[in-house]
């Protein structure tokens, strides 16, 4: 059993053998015949595989390699939450398997159907859409965040997900705890921007069911009617919370996070032609919802906070050789700029960037 390109080492933490044996095992008849894989493009944080056998075609989702930070990378919790909405208005792909057992392959995982539908992460993507179809994306990407905000999670199983409580506190202390874990270097900033952000906290609204990072790369377009989003993916962060946390991180990623000399890191959706501003998300979320977004600066300042503690997690890993996959040599100057543009919000500066 071997990679597309019949690499085994094309393939780090992902033993397709011991995959199929334990799949074997736990959901009889799942498998047709032997698998074949490759790492799925986009993810940088959990390492994300996708999976065959000739007949069907699963995904498979373990941590990263090494340094692990604490609370991040919970298989069985972002196995919960997708169980538990398959039954929501929420879309989410279907559950196959959670392995616990870090011996099958190295760390627990979770084995999932494959989405077939449409995932824009590159501008060219991007660049083959209608400016109606693009509207239209930018449309049912809020309407869905809408209505993951609207879910009762005692309804859906979820009520002890999180402490809804204190959490906009809670996460300033958590992305410091995160950089402290991380630390290989002085950025200029950060650690002032996290005291600034602790003394400003606003007073939270009504506690939702928070994504924790939804961005139009997270979730899979329907090609037929690219207003229907069929999956959210990536729900490692999710939790109870404060549901403009999601929403900031959409606009985030929708005007585009940069490096020091200004290059993105991703495709930015605002700088293609036809896809609306994020005023437009911003707009429609508060018409849906009815929430109030006068505070809004705060939470780009924390969203910033946060993704500023990720991509540093992600430096530290990729610079003792434990990362997989593409682009980590673009991680160093990330930081920084997202530091400068946090502390842009704070002093009440607009949200593009």
């Amino acid at each position: 059993m071997t990679s597309p390109d019949g690499s085994a080492e094309s393939l780090p933490g992902l033993d397709l053998a011991a995959l199929a044996d334990h799949l074997q095992r736990t959901v009889p008849g799942l498998l047709a015949g032997p698998l074949s894989g490759r790492l799925i493009a986009g993810g940088r944080s959990n390492l994300t595989y996708l999976v065959g056998d000739g007949v069907g075609s699963w995904v498979v989702r373990r941590p990263p390699l090494g340094h692990v930070l604490e609370t991040a990378h919970d298989m069985a919790r972002e196995h919960r939450v997708m169980a538990a909405l398959r039954d929501s208005a929420v879309p989410v792909p279907e559950m196959v398997a959670l392995c616990r057992d870090p011996d099958v392959l190295g760390a627990p995982f979770y084995v999932m159907a494959f989405v077939d539908g449409r995932v824009f992460r590159t501008r060219e993507e991007m660049e083959q859409v209608r400016p109606a179809d693009a509207e239209a994306i930018a449309d049912g990407l809020v309407d869905t965040l809408s209505g993951l905000h609207a879910v009762a999670p005692d309804e859906a199983g979820l009520a002890d997900l999180g402490r809804p409580d204190g959490y906009l506190e809670r996460q300033v202390r958590r992305w410091g705890k995160q950089l402290e874990s991380s630390r290989s270097r002085e950025v200029p900033g950060l650690e002032e921007l996290g005291a600034r952000l602790a003394r400003a906290v606003p007073q939270s609204g009504r506690a939702a069911l928070v994504h924790g990072d939804y961005k139009l790369d997270n979730v899979v377009i329907d090609p037929a009617r690219p207003g229907r989003v069929l999956a959210v993916l990536d729900w490692e962060m999710a939790t109870l919370g404060d549901p403009l946390a999601d929403l900031v991180n959409v606009v985030l990623w929708w005007d585009g996070v940069r490096d020091t000399e200004g290059t993105p890191f991703a495709a930015v959706p605002a700088e293609v032609a036809g896809f609306p501003p994020s005023s437009r998300l911003l707009d429609r979320y508060a018409r849906v919802t009815g929430a109030d977004l006068t505070s809004l600066s705060w939470y780009l300042g924390l969203a910033c906070y946060k993704l500023a503690a990720i991509f540093e997690g992600m430096y530290y890993r990729d610079q003792r050789g434990l990362t997989v996959g593409a682009g980590f040599d673009r991680l160093a100057g990330l930081p920084p700029e997202l530091t400068r543009r946090g502390h842009d919000a704070l002093d009440g500066l607009s949200l593009s960037g």
